[in-house]
Formats: C-alpha cells, sequence, structure tokens
C-alpha cells in the first residue's frame, strides 16, 4: 500500500474539496493509496473553514494532528539564519516530532499556508501544486496570470513540483500544459491589442476577462493533476529519489508529463 501524508492549513473550501476528492478516489479504488496522517496548522476553534476541514477529515476517519501556527508565533519576531524567522524552524521542528509516528511516502501540500524549512524539506518528500507550467512563473497565482499577460505567453500549465527551501522552485514532479493561443483566448488577446496591462492590472484586476480565462482553464486542471499525479507515485511510474525525479525504471526526468491524461479527465 502506497502511503500519504497531507498537509494543510484549511482555509477555504478548495482544501475541503482537495482533501474529498482524494479521499473519495481512494475509497473508490481509483488510487490504490492510504492517507496516513492529516496534519493541520489550525486548531479547532480558530476559523470556520479550518472547523469544517477538521469535521471533513473526521469523517473519513483519518488520523488529524491540530497544531496553531498562529498561537505559535504569537509574540515571536525573531530571524533564523534560512531567513525564515526563527520561530518558524522551531514550529517545524514540532510538528516533525508530532509526526514522528508515521513514515510516509510521499506527502502533499494542499493548502499548507506556511514557507517549509530546510529541516522538513529533507525530512520528507513533499510535494506542491504550482499555477504555472515548469519554467513559468512564480508566486501567487494572481502574480502568475499576470506575468502570462505582460509577456504575451503562448501557453501555461499547472505542475506538481518537490519542497524545496526556495520557494516554487523545486524540481518538476508532474505537470500539464495547454495553449493560450487558441479558442477562447485568441479573441480575448485581440483585446489587449496595443493596451498598457500594468494599467489593465490596475484598472481591471481579477475581473479583466483574460486574466478570468486563464484561472479558469488552470482551475479546472488542478484537481485532475493532483490525482493523477497521486495515482502515478501509487503505480510506480513516477518516484523520488535522493531529492531527483525518477521514473519506473529509476531514470531521472524532468516532471512527469501528464498533459494527455489530464485532458482526458477534463472532457470526461
Amino acid at each position: 500500500m502506497y502511503h500519504l501524508g497531507w498537509f494543510s492549513t484549511g482555509r477555504d473550501e478548495a482544501a475541503q474539496g482537495l482533501l474529498g476528492t482524494v479521499c473519495a478516489a481512494i475509497e473508490g479504488g481509483t488510487i490504490k493509496a492510504q492517507i496516513d496522517f492529516v496534519f493541520l496548522s489550525r486548531v479547532p476553534g480558530e476559523s470556520s473553514e479550518s472547523d469544517r476541514f477538521i469535521e471533513l477529515a473526521r469523517s473519513y476517519g483519518l488520523p488529524l494532528i491540530c497544531y496553531s501556527y498562529q498561537a505559535y508565533k504569537s509574540g515571536r519576531t525573531d530571524k533564523g539564519a534560512s531567513g525564515l524567522p526563527e520561530w518558524r524552524l522551531d514550529y517545524d521542528r514540532e510538528v516533525m516530532a508530532r509526526l514522528k509516528a508515521f513514515t510516509p511516502d510521499i506527502c502533499v501540500m494542499a493548502g499548507y499556508m506556511l514557507i517549509v524549512g530546510p529541516e522538513m524539506c529533507h525530512a520528507y518528500n513533499l510535494i506542491n501544486l504550482h499555477p504555472a507550467a515548469p519554467g513559468g512563473p512564480t508566486g501567487s497565482w494572481q502574480e502568475v496570470i499576470w506575468q502570462l499577460i505582460e509577456g504575451r505567453a503562448a501557453s501555461t500549465g499547472v505542475m506538481m513540483h518537490l519542497v524545496t527551501p526556495e520557494l516554487d522552485r523545486g524540481p518538476t514532479v508532474s505537470y500539464c500544459t495547454f495553449s493560450l493561443r487558441s479558442a477562447p483566448f485568441d479573441l480575448l488577446w485581440q483585446t489587449l491589442s496595443g493596451a498598457d496591462t500594468a494599467r489593465l492590472r490596475q484598472i481591471d484586476g481579477e475581473q479583466n476577462t483574460l486574466f478570468r480565462a486563464i484561472r479558469e482553464h488552470g482551475l479546472r486542471r488542478e484537481f485532475p493533476l493532483i490525482l493523477s499525479t497521486i495515482r502515478a507515485f501509487s503505480e510506480g511510474r513516477v518516484r523520488i529519489s535522493r531529492g531527483q525525479v525518477v521514473n519506473a525504471c529509476g531514470q531521472a526526468i524532468p516532471g512527469y508529463d501528464l498533459t494527455g491524461e489530464i485532458d482526458q479527465a477534463i472532457e470526461e
């Protein structure tokens, strides 16, 4: 059996939906794995959204470990040698101590709103979703989309990457891509011809039609990519070996291209 760890802050419906989707796939037999634990960086009563996440995890009978980072950091402003505050590094150590009974094959960062320090990166094979293709823009999904627009990008995608201390720059684990130069994007690009994108960003914000179209097409691929990635790991098609992503033969690869599989899942 393939063993998963799950890290989340449980701050929104997406975090709940993702956990529920993966649990349903495991129960339905389309993913042959089990979630050994769910770690939540909040505690009961901290927010209504995370409370709903807690209820969901308990409804599936998952081992749940709650530990509030907000309470832990209270009053601490110290800086650590790695660039992260010392309290963050100490918090990671406390988290690892609480999880020492578990030995997951991989851990999924699913709406975990903390940058992970070097020690935790080395302790677990952590994978995270990023809303861009390999080599694409970094930052929040809003920043990514505006960079794509400003750069007049021809394509983009979604990827899962190995978590490293360098934000959004870990080795690509899996990915899918889609064109930004076919319908409906071609007509939307025409409306930007000669436009000052910096001004559009200031005026339109997230209501810009091209921005919204890129976001919609990316979101449509996020859940299928995470499901397909976990399935690929559980079937041995891809794995992590000494910090490298390798295929079934043990050969290092620059990420596992799941574009065809994701496109088919979307069509179905």
